[in-house]
């Protein structure tokens, strides 16, 4: 089918508006640093489930070596530095400037795939990325144009934000390097959410935050299913589409639509958290669209 590489990452980015909603409100009640862990568990086993009953078992067998290093690095790249670093730019300048660098994901996936996959994008595809961008930029800006952060705090928070878009394009590009032939999305997934979980828990315990983590999580049962909810649609399936995304167009292509989010997620803040938009959202709205379509069309 056309475009189904294309069309899986739009679908991938519309599940992480969601997810990252669901996510925003769990981390409310019992911090960003328990809804990573727990989310990481419930996409485990969510993926265990699918992959055992579309697979037929519930652990990948027969997988190379090769691929298990690639994916698993993948997860600790992606799911646990790259978050880690996001996280802590959230806290140090925001969700403007840290959204802002990791609009630079794309970029710097393509870049990196190009070095290392030897993929190459057309002219028509980087002016798609390019218009894309602007188009995510403008709605950032746009919407967080108010939050300012701290002199002290920006340089250090900015280096957090390149490295958590680092991260992430890293990721991407490593997912890819084990993802080759018909290999599974679901079993690919699981694998680097399996790793991921491993190591975040390994550091939980190092740092004897095992017993408060669980705590948190009977404690408050609302955010729990939030967290749910969220590991569902976020770690689960939009990461399940995005590596399925991967093994049908490039990453410049795949990473730039997975770069939608803070679209998507414009109409849930209008009619959830009652929000009103601006022009300048609207428009940058509307050239990341064209971005979109130049992607699809040329």
């Amino acid at each position: 089918m056309l475009y189904l590489g294309e069309i899986a990452a739009i679908i991938t980015s519309f599940t992480f508006a969601i997810n990252s909603a669901l996510f925003t409100l769990a981390g409310r009640e019992v911090g960003s640093v328990v809804v990573n862990r727990l989310r990481l568990v419930i996409a485990s086993l969510l993926l265990m489930a699918a992959q055992w009953i579309f697979l037929g078992t519930p652990w990948p067998v027969g997988v190379e070596l090769d691929r298990w290093i690639w994916l698993g690095l993948s997860g600790i790249v992606g799911l646990v530095l790259g978050d880690a670093f996001l996280f802590q730019a959230f806290v140090l300048v925001g969700p403007r400037i840290s959204m802002l660098m990791m609009s630079l994901a794309p970029i710097l996936a393509a870049f990196i795939a190009w070095i290392f996959l030897g993929e190459a994008l057309t002219l028509w595809q980087i002016m798609g990325i390019i218009l894309t961008l602007i188009g995510v930029m403008w709605v950032v800006l746009e919407k967080n144009n108010k939050q300012g952060p701290q002199k002290e705090n920006y340089l250090r928070g900015v280096l957090f934000g390149l490295g958590g878009a680092t991260g992430q394009a890293l990721g991407l590009v490593l997912a890819k390097n084990g993802l080759g032939g018909s290999f599974s999305p679901i079993s690919g997934n699981f694998i680097r959410m399996f790793t991921a979980m491993i190591v975040i828990w390994l550091i939980t315990i190092i740092q004897k935050e095992f017993r408060t983590t669980i705590q948190q999580a009977t404690d408050f049962p609302s955010a729990m299913g939030k967290i749910l909810g969220g590991a569902f649609l976020g770690p689960f399936l939009g990461v399940s589409l995005s590596l399925f995304a991967l093994q049908h167009t490039s990453v410049g292509v795949a990473s730039t639509l997975m770069a939608l989010p803070p679209i998507f997620i414009l109409p849930i803040e209008y009619l959830y958290f009652r929000e009103r938009l601006g022009w300048g959202s609207i428009a940058g709205t509307v050239i990341a669209m064209l971005g979109v379509a130049v992607l699809f069309l040329i």
